[in-house]
């Protein structure tokens, strides 16, 4: 099959969040598998820094009444082609942000049509967030090609109808109110990034004002969990880390949690429960909990804590005076670091992330594979991904607690400060994080049988992509 991805990032050139991870690993492994797939993301100002990009653009392209470029590169590490939609709009330094954000995202999908119309025709569009969503509408007539709209975050929506009639072309039979809610109606088949969110948000709760008419399209409506990049994400061969280990030799992780204490200026104590926190310090992401208890928490134990992450000005103010108050206990870096965020998940005893919703959830994934115990809200993703520790039959990987209440977090790391002094079941707890499989292999096969479902073919393996993917377990 020939498969576009079209996506505002790609990790690990353009990355904010999760969708940047799918982006630059989904493809991949639908390549091994013997399939034709490409991405399409828009050219940033800051690209140049880090890929190879040819002076003269592959394909000239006019749409929304500007020219534009096209260039084709490789994604890093991958043999994954990569076309960069080049204007001067992107030359910017950030991804997201600023007065036209709508327009800019807009000419870019508009762009993306394009390419698909006139230059390099794929089987199936994979479109990703609002960035992309007028492609399911302006691909619904056109036959030979079938679209996939995957919801990484509701949240965000796009512009209203009324903005996209002013700056674009709004087809006769387009409906919905904003980009987002036109996309998941046009779209051959939807899918988010887990189950359980695709059931939540056909509910109020997390419906975002959609719940309605995803419960009204709930039957082409998938729920397909993210996976890691279990090559690029290895313990036993990170670069990033001091100490390399597997799931056998747990005992040499601890040079990984002295060497962090050391580097972040936190006293280098084996008896200290180590938290770690890698995120967006958003509300959604559950901060406003942590901050509530952590006084507390960190007065009546020896815990440490390391916050890796920007977000909200208020939160990032409340984090680093309450670092100033427990020094030597506790580390702010507010920035984002993948080598930082893997020698956190590589060093830290537990992982915080109470988000107040998560449609999948990268972190908690990461946290385990390098056997770090995470501690999670059981809602969206993390409840795909994360099972409750029950220490009297020894199973579950995490600690799990329901609702969005400062009370019930606090009682998690309660619970977990006390497991981690019971150091051989500990390690058990540990291994059975370690030992899960969250490879993209098992989430490409569900995404294969989607695509060949909108081009009315057996959703079952041929002979090549069995032999393929017997090749990859191996």
């Amino acid at each position: 099959m020939r498969i576009l991805f079209v996506a505002a990032e790609a990790a690990p050139i353009a990355k904010v969040g999760g969708m940047g991870d799918v982006i630059s690993s989904l493809p991949k492994i639908l390549r091994q598998l013997g399939h034709d797939v490409r991405i399409f993301i828009p050219y940033y100002g800051f690209l140049n820094d880090k890929l190879d990009i040819p002076k003269e653009p592959t394909w000239w392209g006019y749409a929304m009444f500007n020219d534009f470029a096209v260039y084709e590169s490789v994604l890093p590490g991958t043999d994954v082609p990569l076309y960069l939609f080049g204007h001067p709009a992107f030359d910017i330094s950030n991804i997201y942000g600023g007065e036209d954000e709508g327009w800019r995202f807009t000419f870019f999908a508009n762009g993306a049509a394009e390419f698909c119309w006139n230059y390099w025709k794929p089987q199936i569009v994979h479109c990703h967030d609002w960035h992309t969503g007028m492609l399911p509408v302006w691909f619904h007539d056109t036959s030979d090609i079938g679209t996939v709209f995957t919801i990484h975050n509701l949240a965000y929506q796009g512009p209203w109808h009324g903005v996209l009639e002013k700056i674009t072309w709004c087809p006769w039979y387009m409906q919905g109110h904003n980009t987002m809610a036109a996309a998941v109606q046009f779209a051959n088949l939807v899918s988010t990034v887990s189950p359980t969110y695709a059931q939540q948000i056909q509910t109020v709760e997390y419906g975002e004002k959609l719940e309605g008419l995803l419960s009204f399209i709930s039957g082409k409506l998938r729920g397909i969990v993210n996976g890691i990049d279990a090559e690029v994400y290895d313990p036993k061969s990170d670069r990033y880390i001091e100490q390399n280990f597997s799931v056998n030799t747990l005992e040499k992780r601890a040079l990984n949690k002295s060497t962090l204490q050391q580097e972040l200026g936190l006293k280098v104590d084996k008896n200290a429960l180590l938290m770690g926190v890698v995120s967006r310090l958003v509300e959604q992401k559950g901060i406003e909990l942590i901050l509530q208890i952590l006084d507390r928490f960190m007065s009546y134990t020896n815990a440490q804590l390391v916050v890796l992450g920007t977000g909200d000005r208020d939160y990032e103010t409340q984090l680093w005076q309450m670092s100033a108050r427990f020094r030597g206990r506790m580390s702010v870096q507010l920035l984002y670091s993948d080598p930082i965020a893997r020698r956190i998940y590589s060093g830290c005893d537990v992982f915080l992330m109470p988000s107040k919703f998560e449609p999948c959830g990268i972190s908690q994934m990461m946290a385990m594979r390098y056997g770090c115990v995470p501690i999670v809200r059981r809602t969206g993703g993390l409840v795909d991904t994360v099972s409750h520790h029950n220490p009297i039959d020894n199973t579950g990987t995490g600690y799990c607690f329901d609702r969005y209440e400062p009370l019930d977090l606090y009682t998690s790391m309660v619970r977990a400060w006390e497991g981690f002094h019971y150091k051989d079941k500990w390690r058990e707890l540990q291994q059975r994080g370690m030992s899960q499989d969250f490879s993209w292999l098992k989430s490409a096969l569900e995404y294969i049988k989607m695509y060949k479902e909108i081009l009315g073919e057996s959703t079952e393996l041929t002979e090549e992509e069995q032999e393929k993917l017997a090749t990859l377990k191996k």
